[in-house]
């Protein structure tokens, strides 16, 4: 049975991260790396791609401290979600991202890349990271991976 897309978002002050899922829903895989330019511009290179990808879904880290509080980031991330969703009708649903970048740069040490091409690719890894999770998740729980 195959299904709409889902796009995975780590969103930073600097750069997004995106990943896409696989038609079926099961594997995420990184699609780009954003470079924040103002919140319309960001936005809509995100709306283009939704409607490019047919994407059903968009799965957005949400910044959550060991001690399970938000702080200022979340607060950002909460707004860069609202402005997204005035953007867009597909709907958003949030994805705890602890650890998601770390370990991305960890991979990417493992793999010996240089400095330069880490922060080219470190928050699309993290992005696809988060999507991962969610997609792993959604089988599990019987979460949404493509609401018609």
């Amino acid at each position: 049975m195959q299904t709409a897309r889902i796009l995975g978002l780590d969103v930073g002050e600097k750069r997004i991260g995106v990943a896409v899922s696989d038609p079926l829903g099961i594997t995420a895989q990184g699609l780009e790396t954003i470079a924040r330019q103002s919140l319309a511009i960001d936005l809509g290179r995100i709306t283009e791609l939704a409607a490019t990808w047919d994407i059903r879904l968009i799965v957005i880290g949400f910044p959550v401290s060991l001690n399970n509080t938000s702080g200022p980031q979340a607060e950002k991330v909460k707004r860069f979600a609202a402005a997204l969703s005035a953007k867009t009708p597909v709907p958003l649903v949030f994805v705890d991202e602890r650890f998601s970048t770390r370990i991305a740069t960890q991979t990417l040490l493992a793999a010996d890349l240089s400095r330069q091409k880490r922060k080219q690719v470190v928050d699309m890894l993290a992005a696809q990271l988060i999507l991962q999770s969610y997609l792993d998740k959604a089988r599990v729980f019987d979460l949404p991976t493509c609401l018609e």
